[in-house]
């Protein structure tokens, strides 16, 4: 019942009152070992949430929340197929895409395990033939660019790992992301290509996604036109369950890739939706992707909750969200090519923990999940820190930092890494209007310039944040950061007691468009809308003519 979850919630209430009265900067001054103490280090990844509102027993509150609401029955039994995705009735095993252990993973009484490396294997032979050119376009051209059309998890996942894995990429060999329908999008990424040779890998598992074979079918026209009907199948993969769509369409059965209805859309990345990441990078790469991902499992399955990576992130997002009140929630990548992280997140958390109702249909009582957003440093600096910093809503972070970055620029790594670790320890600290003032006074200024100034230059500080530092952003360790982002989606589901697998919130939306559309598209009746809506048609049509 919603009163019982909200109730375990409450608990942490103590804890917030508590602690609202000792700074940060306290808990640091008064224990020197607070970094050692509130630091995680899994191989070469480590989560540092020293610069956090909590101390020992807020932890172990935190912890204890975890065990109190199940995430650890809960996870062993979505790694043990039952259909945890309630209200669709589905298995959610997007672990078994990467598992590289021996052991049966089941759905329904079928090892599905078998079938996930058959895909693999295919995968990986299609995309190293079009590689080495042994798969070519309809005149014999070698291909030198792959267009992916999907949206969602079918865009959103392989267009951030694609671009974050870009010093694994070949120069001959482009890889585009169509997914708005918006014909902006496909126009301006086909104008610089050639026909002869483009490949189309259309992702979409029912086949019938509408911005997908809008845009699908643009293309379609596009070779067609240049190439003749004839060309279609040679320039065309497909990533779908519906093999006679696919077919009907005009794509060579060997070329279409399938995946399961246990694998959500956000989290398919690993799946042949993967395939234009692997067409990208190299397989070998693709498959170092899965590797860091099945690593990050192994973890989030066995460690201890109190140094279980996931869980620890987990629920400090639910102490912020729901003891502090706290609304949204900041990834901060101190890496340039990882600018579509935030993007990926946002669906990934907002998708599946934007819920108001909970697995036995009640309603929420309390908040759930956060809204979520960011850039890379050091731009975002230089755009919305100002709110991080001295705004009147606290927004937890997550900064993310390689120590070794691809490129051999010595002096632009040293100043990325002063600045994200600088940003972290001023959210923390902050500065006092005590410090201030000494800061003016030394500069020379006035009483009355300083009385006038130093209220300006306060920093509240006590502002909270975690950091990520890794060796290096290589296929294994984009795929543990990915992993880990999951899962901590997944405890903070599990506490909120919500379905964090499906997403029917997507659903009216284009339930509308569809009925909008022959409005749009010219029909007179527009009774049975409201009178904006009427309101709006009226003047689209009327700017149309």
């Amino acid at each position: 019942m919603a009163s019982d979850r909200k109730s375990i919630l409450n608990k942490l209430t103590a804890h917030r009152e508590r602690l609202a009265d000792q700074p940060m900067r306290q808990l640091f001054a008064e224990d020197e070992k607070r970094f050692d103490r509130f630091s995680v280090q899994v191989g070469n990844l480590l989560l540092d949430y020293s610069k956090n509102i909590v101390d020992a027993d807020a932890m172990t509150a935190l912890i204890d929340l975890a065990r109190e609401t199940g995430v650890e029955a809960r996870r062993d039994a979505m790694w043990a197929g039952e259909p945890i995705n309630s209200t669709e009735g589905r298995a959610v095993l997007h672990m078994a895409l990467r598992y590289d252990g021996d052991d049966a993973v089941i759905v329904d009484g079928d090892d599905v395990i078998p079938g996930v490396r058959d895909v693999l294997s295919r995968i990986k032979a299609f995309s190293n033939d079009v590689r080495e050119g042994k798969i070519t376009g309809n005149t014999g051209k070698k291909f030198t660019d792959i267009v992916n059309i999907g949206i969602g998890g079918s865009d959103l996942g392989p267009a951030m790992v694609t671009l974050a894995l870009e010093p694994y990429t070949r120069a001959d060999l482009r890889v585009h992301y169509v997914s708005n329908v918006d014909g902006a999008h496909i126009h301006d990424t086909l104008k610089s290509l050639d026909p002869k040779t483009t490949m189309f890998i259309v992702a979409s598992k029912t086949f019938t996604t509408d911005e997908t074979m809008t845009n699908a079918n643009s293309a379609r026209n596009w070779i067609a036109a240049a190439l003749g009907e004839g060309a279609v199948n040679d320039h065309f993969a497909a990533v779908s369950t519906n093999i006679a769509a696919c077919e009907a369409f005009g794509i060579k059965s060997d070329r279409i890739f399938g995946f399961w209805d246990w694998v959500g859309g956000r989290y398919s990345v690993w799946s042949a939706i993967g395939l234009p990441i692997a067409l990208a990078v190299g397989y070998d790469n693709f498959s170092a992707f899965l590797k860091g991902a099945a690593d990050m499992d192994r973890h989030f399955r066995t460690a201890p909750l109190e140094r279980n990576l996931p869980v620890i992130m987990g629920v400090l997002g639910v102490w912020y969200r729901n003891a502090w009140g706290f609304a949204t929630q900041a990834i901060l990548p101190y890496d340039q090519r990882l600018s579509r992280f935030a993007a990926y997140l946002q669906q990934q958390d907002m998708e599946s923990n934007g819920k108001s109702v909970m697995l036995d249909a009640e309603a929420v009582d309390y908040e759930t999940g956060p809204i979520v957003w960011g850039e890379p440093g050091t731009n975002g600096q230089h755009a919305f820190y100002q709110l991080i910093h001295q705004g009147t809503s606290v927004i937890p972070c997550d900064f993310l930092l390689a120590t070794d970055p691809q490129e051999n620029l010595p002096p632009h790594h040293v100043k990325l890494v002063a600045n994200c670790f600088a940003q972290s320890e001023a959210l923390m600290l902050g500065k006092t209007k005590r410090e201030v003032v000494a800061e003016l006074e030394a500069d020379g200024m006035s009483a009355a310039e300083i009385a006038a100034l130093a209220p300006h230059k306060v920093f509240p500080g006590n502002r909270p944040s975690n950091t990520l530092v890794y060796k290096k952003l290589d296929p294994t360790m984009l795929g543990r950061l990915v992993a880990l982002y999951e899962h901590k989606v997944f405890v903070q589901g599990t506490i909120w007691n919500i379905n964090s697998f499906d997403q029917w919130g997507v659903e009216l939306g284009k339930q509308l468009a569809k009925a909008l559309l022959p409005k749009v598209e010219g029909e007179k009746s527009s009774a049975s809308h409201d009178s904006s809506t009427r309101g709006l048609l009226a003047y689209y049509h009327q700017m149309k003519s």
